[in-house]
């Protein structure tokens, strides 16, 4: 008999908003203080002795119930909400002998923008026969109870764009979003999916899907609640309720309510499979693939400052997956740091990466160490200078503290060289121990530092564009050359056919202050052919590299191609970037090649080909909005590119000038780069950007300058707001005009002291 049966006749005695102040988790600015429990509780008993007779001790005493919770509750710290909750079930159905006890508990300050989050929890007496003492939680296998757990979030109240009305799409409305999970294990038996995301941090992950989206109907937005909820939060059920209370003039609300689980999501991801078609609540996210048996997550810190810094940083990279059973699933920007605690040493490369592993974590830790020491570590003083060092932040949720090994790394908090690569790749991750996200870890010891004498730590975000030449995106714009080797490019078709012509135009270059040499072999103007054979175009643009290294020649130089035999040839004879137009989707072999070289790559948006990227369907973008479209699709050629195993800070967008866009929408996005480049809210927030606006047929537009090789002065312009944007590279063909308009921009928008 279950449950139900068993206590459906039974009477209920009802305790109902009891609060009590207690420490469970952290409130809602992340501090581990006493906050208010509201507790609602039902016992499940036979009431008919007491009611015959009027003699209460025939009874459970509701305040004698009261008395025990509230002393529970307020002499004792529990490191969640669920594990109060689980105290008191134990109390009620072993001390009280209730036959069965359900317990609901609302925090109403654990979440900023939520009116209370909370669990409930039914058990039966039988759930804790045979349970020792000291036991308090169980699964509630025994009753079938458990499968009924809630953790839910009440009254999420958040802003975003919903609705078909052309009025709501141009102003953000207030939703109420009303979240039940259903964690138990009984729901699923045998599954080997990774433990639920907190609470807390599926609320923020939720959140900024939701304030970043713009779904026309409620019920694509609850359903892609849901999906994100269990695709990537790894919840087993959820039920979400979606309010507008703006949407009916009469009425408090319009609304719907969804549940969905993981049998559903199984199904969804099945459908997609066959019909090749992503669902509308599908969240384009793009991720390396993982072998089944590694279920583990760990971040690995890694850093070194001697010999050749980023040579031992891929090779430590490449040993974590061929030593450790591990897939490198993401990897930060990269960090010039200075030295901390022994600061007589040579500056840091830092960075983060996240594995999927099958080791465990001791096993994990001696990998590491044999990777070092295969790597020229040797055993010194601490924090001595070292070739390589790797180090286990996090591992899972995992907290463990013992001689060898402690998990999370005691240090994260007070080091600005781990906090800011952890930060570009974990952000909203709690932190198991100090209840507080890596931002809000970051954002403390900031506050902090710049409270000192010293102030902040110098660290710079760099990209190794040579081996051991950094560089540094906060110091200035740099500038690109454009060496085309071809018979038709749009401004200098023909110029430099020749290998001699070529080298010279590349050492005027330099002379001039370019910072590295752009050497294409294909036009790609509109119009242009670009399906001539891949051999002709190695033939243009290898020799050039070739003469360029054997004469000595310094400057990184990049590749601008979209064919992957190309840039493997180019990078073969001295070639330092893969300049990709296609931002590596055209050639199917082209991110492979990215990821293998480890070549810096800069990944352009555009749209068809040369003779197709004017046409309507390629100039035309969703709501008329080509800046968020743009930095849409840019994100996911990003995420694809990543996924590939390109490091993240090997990675540079371009937002495409003149590819597959208008005049306007040209000027929208000189308009808006700092939109795209530099807001928080941007999901291209952190890469660096390059810009060519040169000569472009846009300028020709508004200038009336109808040759491309006189539009110099339209150029500047355009160069000096692609730099007030935030620009870190400029691609330009008068290199010493643009020279000259950098050095004044950055002194303006960048050299700020």
């Amino acid at each position: 008999m279950d449950a139900e049966a068993e206590t459906r006749n039974l009477d209920k005695i009802l305790i109902k908003n009891l609060v009590v102040k207690n420490v469970t988790g952290v409130d809602s600015w992340q501090r581990l203080k006493s906050q208010p429990v509201v507790i609602s509780v039902w016992l499940y008993t036979d009431i008919t002795a007491a009611g015959n007779s009027d003699i209460v001790t025939n009874s459970i005493h509701y305040g004698h119930v009261t008395k025990a919770i509230t002393k529970l509750a307020e002499t004792s710290s529990f490191k969640s909400i669920e594990a109060l909750g689980h105290a008191i079930l134990k109390v009620c159905c072993v001390d009280f002998g209730a036959v069965r006890t359900t317990v609901r508990l609302e925090q109403p300050k654990a979440l900023l923008h939520a009116a209370a989050a909370g669990v409930q929890l039914s058990r039966t007496r039988k759930d804790f026969d045979g349970v020792n003492d000291g036991t308090v939680e169980t699964l509630g296998d025994k009753s079938g109870l458990g499968v009924e757990d809630m953790v839910f979030v009440k009254d999420l109240r958040l802003s975003t764009i919903i609705g078909v009305n052309p009025w709501e799409r141009e102003e953000k409305q207030v939703v109420l979003i009303n979240l039940t999970v259903y964690p138990s294990k009984l729901l699923f038996p045998g599954s080997d999916n990774s433990k639920s995301h907190h609470m807390r941090t599926m609320v923020r992950m939720l959140t900024r899907h939701i304030e970043s989206s713009g779904y026309k109907t409620v019920e694509a937005f609850a359903v892609a609640v849901a999906r994100i909820a269990i695709e990537k939060c790894h919840v087993n059920k959820i039920r979400v309720r979606l309010e507008k209370p703006s949407a009916i003039l009469f009425a408090d609300a319009s609304g719907i309510e969804v549940t969905r689980d993981r049998h559903w999501l199984n199904s969804v991801l099945e459908e997609e499979k066959r019909t090749q078609r992503h669902l509308a609540h599908y969240d384009n996210v793009v991720t390396k693939t993982v072998p089944s048996n590694y279920n583990e997550t760990a971040f690995i810190a890694f850093g070194g400052n001697m010999g050749d810094r980023v040579a031992n940083i891929y090779k430590a990279l490449d040993m974590l997956e061929t030593e450790c059973e591990a897939v490198v699933v993401d990897t930060s920007f990269l960090y010039e740091t200075p030295p901390m605690y022994y600061t007589e040493q040579p500056p840091f490369l830092n960075g983060v990466c996240r594995i999927a592993t099958a080791l465990g974590p001791h096993e994990l830790l001696k990998k590491l160490k044999s990777i070092e020491e295969a790597l020229g570590r040797k055993a010194s003083f601490r924090n001595a200078p070292r070739p390589v060092d790797l180090d286990i932040l996090f591992y899972n949720d995992l907290v463990l503290d013992l001689e060898t090994l402690t998990i999370p790394h005691p240090s994260i908090q007070e080091r600005e060289f781990v906090l800011w690569p952890l930060c570009d790749i974990a952000q909203d991750m709690e932190h198991p121990k100090f209840y507080k996200t890596c931002g809000q870890l970051l954002s403390q010891l900031l506050k902090v530092s710049a409270e000192k004498e010293e102030g902040c730590a110098k660290i710079d975000k760099v990209i190794p564009v040579m081996s051991e030449t950094l560089w540094r995106w906060k110091e200035k714009t740099y500038i690109m050359g454009i060496l085309n080797t071809t018979p038709d490019s749009f401004s200098d078709g023909g110029s430099y056919g020749s290998i001699d012509r070529a080298v010279e135009a590349a050492e005027r270059m330099k002379s001039e202050g370019a910072d590295i040499i752009d050497i294409g072999g294909m036009s790609t103007r509109p119009g242009a052919d670009d399906q001539f054979p891949v051999e002709q175009e190695i033939e243009r643009v290898v020799p050039v590299i070739q003469r360029l290294r054997e004469r000595g020649f310094d400057l990184p130089i990049s590749v601008d191609t979209f064919r992957a035999d190309v840039a493997e040839a180019a990078i073969a004879a001295g070639a330092n970037m893969i300049n990709d137009i296609s931002g590596g989707s055209r050639d199917p072999r082209m991110l492979e090649v990215m990821a293998k070289t480890k070549a810096p790559v800069c990944l352009m948006h555009m749209r068809g080909d040369a003779k197709t990227m004017m046409r309507k369907e390629n100039t035309t973008y969703e709501n008329d909005d080509a800046v968020e479209d743009v930095t849409r699709q840019l994100h996911h050629l990003v995420e694809q590119a990543i996924a590939a195993g390109v490091p993240r800070w090997n990675i540079i967008i371009d937002p495409g000038i003149g590819f597959a866009k208008t005049t306007k929408q040209d000027i929208d996005i000189l308009r808006r780069l700092e939109e795209m480049v530099n807001s928080p809210e941007s999901n291209l927030a952190g890469f660096p950007s390059l810009m060519g606006p040169s000569r472009k047929k846009f300028i020709g537009n508004l200038t009336g300058v109808s040759e491309a090789n006189k539009r110099t002065y339209g150029t500047a312009a355009a160069v000096a707001a692609s730099i007030a944007g935030g620009a870190n590279v400029v691609r330009v063909h008068d290199v010493r005009a643009m020279w000259e308009v950098a050095q004044v921009c950055d002194s303006v928008w960048k050299q700020k002291t």
